[in-house]
């Protein structure tokens, strides 16, 4: 086989940011093994020249920006895109929020495969501006594509509203188990195995972290609740919320992106707790899963597909401070809990079913 492959939307491999770098990197080194030549556009800070390099068998463009935040985000997957389309190989296309580029794609009759991602333009951090750039990308991006991966069910009922059904195939996310965590990781932050609760996510309100830190603010737990995120309280009312809310046994620990420790924290936590609201498929919820975490989510449709019967759910402030009670006190139910997380992830959301699934699809709509 010596099928050829364009990967582009994130920022690059080896992951550093979130969800879908992780993703293209793992799925990347996966195609490389079966023998696809597989590119990768990778986002540098600086103006200097384009520059190519390998990576593990994985072509990398690296495209320097000088533009920091959204707008240099635009401005590489602008010129990712015309270099991409100049090589006219196949692309795989991970998230909407520049879907009118794709229509060079078309133009130039390279075929998409496009990963629709969550309701982005939903979240309440982007104005009103960026809301409406996000929204009509997201209707290019379903019409533009020549085949839409949603990763979870309620996204492809939300873009079968505007194309056919048959053009949009679900696909979850994947992560490893993690079997063998380094406890010494602990050490750092002066926690012992399953004597704290852990959350890890950006700090914005459709996460819920607001809601979650005043309930479990509201009376001593014994035990912190360690949160992952970089908060910067000075310069976000948001976050100063979540400061000023923050009891004695709250640990802002920051943002951490070593892969070690991250594991390590998931894995030896009483409980993990997943205030998401919006979006499909979480990949931060999908580790948990992949930890054998005891999960504590916040109930709505997205995160009951993932999660699952053997999670607890919670719906408002006073909800969640009842169920971090009862997790708290309740170890057999924490027990039961983790055996359950292993088996929903072992039953849908291992690389051996997800990695296949899309190697699939690209074989079946873009050659």
């Amino acid at each position: 086989m010596n099928n050829s492959i364009a990967i582009l939307g994130i920022r690059g491999i080896p992951a550093q940011h979130g969800g879908f770098e992780t993703f293209a990197e793992h799925f990347a080194l996966y195609l490389a093994e079966k023998g696809w030549s597989v590119t990768v556009y990778c986002q540098e800070n600086g103006e200097e020249s384009f520059y190519e390099d390998d990576w593990h068998g994985i072509h990398r463009v690296h495209i320097p920006v000088g533009l920091k935040g959204a707008k240099g985000t635009i401005v590489f997957d602008w010129k990712a895109t015309l270099h991409a389309a100049k090589r006219k190989v196949p692309v795989l296309t991970l998230g909407y929020n520049t879907a009118l580029f794709c229509a060079i794609y078309r133009l130039k009759g390279i075929k998409n495969l496009i990963n629709m991602d969550g309701i982005e333009w939903h979240r309440e951090k982007w104005n009103r501006l960026e809301r409406a750039w996000l929204y009509v990308n997201e209707k290019l991006g379903a019409w533009l594509g020549n085949h839409l991966i949603a990763d979870h069910p309620e996204i492809k009922d939300r873009l079968a509203r505007f194309v056919s059904a048959d053009k949009i195939t679900v696909i979850p996310y994947s992560a490893h188990m993690i079997d063998f965590p380094d406890e010494d990781q602990l050490a750092r932050f002066d926690l012992k195995k399953n004597n704290y609760a852990l959350l890890v996510a950006r700090p914005e309100p459709e996460n819920s972290i607001l809601e979650i830190v005043k309930a479990y603010s509201c009376k001593i737990r014994e035990i912190p609740l360690v949160i992952l995120g970089e908060y910067i309280p000075e310069s976000n009312g948001y976050q100063k919320q979540v400061v000023d809310a923050a009891g004695s046994e709250v640990k802002l620990v920051g943002a951490i992106y070593n892969k070690a420790v991250v594991q390590a924290l998931r894995y030896f936590a009483r409980f993990y707790i997943h205030g998401h609201t919006v979006g499909g498929t979480n990949p931060s919820l999908i580790e948990a899963l992949g930890a054998g975490s005891a999960i504590l989510a916040h109930d709505n449709e997205f995160n009951r597909w993932v999660a699952g019967k053997g999670a607890h759910y919670f719906s408002s402030e006073k909800e969640c401070a009842q169920k971090m009670e009862l997790l708290l006190r309740d170890d057999d139910l924490i027990a039961e809990m983790r055996e359950q997380s292993k088996r929903q992830f072992n039953n849908n959301f291992t690389w051996d079913k997800v990695y296949p699934a899309y190697e699939k699809i690209l074989m079946d709509r873009l050659f």
